[in-house]
């Protein structure tokens, strides 16, 4: 009997470990800022729904977020054992095999695509899907091995949850949420070749055609920087079509400029060569960059609704008709 109870316990802690090693699986950090950008995505629509309907939708994009980050790394496992930034994966470790990975990955996108048509809408499972699709088949399958624009193509997957998040609340697609696309779009090049400057060793290992290895250091500083340039009319879009308000303007304009400036300095350096500390520098600040642009969006929408109801109460109200002369 106490053999029993010890092989029970055994096999409960075993099933405990294969679950927290499935759920790295899913890129926790990748599902974090899914679970936010879809969130502000949603609370920024103009339509009001109900809050477990919401928490169940961003919930059900975060599953699909996770799924399609368990199939990269299923395909991908071979590439990860190679380089020192994955090499502790959950593949690479054996703690997980590829089959396991693969039923994984296909069974919780297959999962989060019909429970989100279910519980939300159409529109949104669809968009899901395609996300799911686009990261899997052709940033992981088809450009990341092939092309040093895999990062600038494959972002558009990454940029999809906010729009989601919108239509979640909405059910219609709109312009308003294609501004939160072109932020995160615009924003992925950048945040990935400074990531690659300072691992350029991993990425060569591995045979990943990065920007640093096909094109040089100068030229991957180069457009770092450009694509900071090009983040000042990203950022002016949503002021430009009554999206956001004076406060989103101002505020991420500075942002925008600093982040100029880290990308410059990086750019500045000697010819052909860089500071791992600047480029450090900017993909630190990217992160937090992009974190501060979507809280905007929100701080933003809090001071227009206050604003108008401020000024709806001092109002002064009509009168309700023309007095009676006699």
């Amino acid at each position: 009997m106490i053999k029993s109870k010890l092989k029970n316990r055994n096999l409960s802690q075993e099933d405990a470990f294969n679950l927290s090693e499935l759920f790295k699986l899913m890129k926790p950090r990748v599902m974090s800022l899914v679970i936010f950008t879809c969130a502000v995505g949603l609370l920024m629509a103009p339509n009001i729904i109900p809050t477990k309907d919401a928490i169940i939708g961003i919930i059900l994009v975060s599953i699909g977020a996770g799924a399609a980050g368990a199939l990269n790394m299923w395909y991908e496992s071979d590439l990860d054992a190679l380089m020192t930034r994955t090499c502790l994966r959950p593949i690479p470790t054996g703690k997980v095999n590829r089959n396991q990975a693969l039923v994984f990955g296909i069974s919780l996108s297959i999962f989060s695509v019909i429970a989100l048509d279910y519980y939300s809408n159409r529109i949104s499972a669809s968009l899901l899907l395609f996300t799911i699709l686009f990261y899997v088949f052709v940033y992981t399958i088809w450009l990341k091995r092939k092309t040093p624009q895999n990062i600038v193509i494959g972002g558009a997957s990454g940029a999809l949850p906010p729009v989601i998040g919108w239509t979640i609340a909405t059910n219609s697609l709109t312009l308003e949420p294609i501004t939160f696309f072109l932020i995160i779009f615009f924003w992925t090049p950048s945040h990935f070749w400074a990531l690659s400057l300072y691992k350029a060793d991993d990425y060569q290992k591995a045979k990943i055609p990065m920007l640093p290895i096909t094109n040089g250091i100068e030229e991957t500083k180069k457009n770092i920087f450009v694509y900071s340039l090009i983040m000042l009319p990203v950022v002016i879009l949503p002021y430009y079509i009554g999206f956001a308000g004076e406060t989103f303007l101002i505020v991420s304009l500075l942002l925008t400029f600093y982040y100029n400036y880290v990308c410059y300095d990086l750019l500045k350096f000697k010819k052909n060569k860089f500071e791992i500390k600047k480029a450090k520098k900017v993909f630190s600040y990217s992160i937090l960059y992009l974190f501060l642009l979507f809280v905007l969006f929100l701080v933003d929408q809090i001071i227009k609704s206050v604003s108008y109801t401020h000024l709806r109460a001092h109002e002064t109200p009509e009168p309700l008709g023309s007095p009676v002369v006699g």
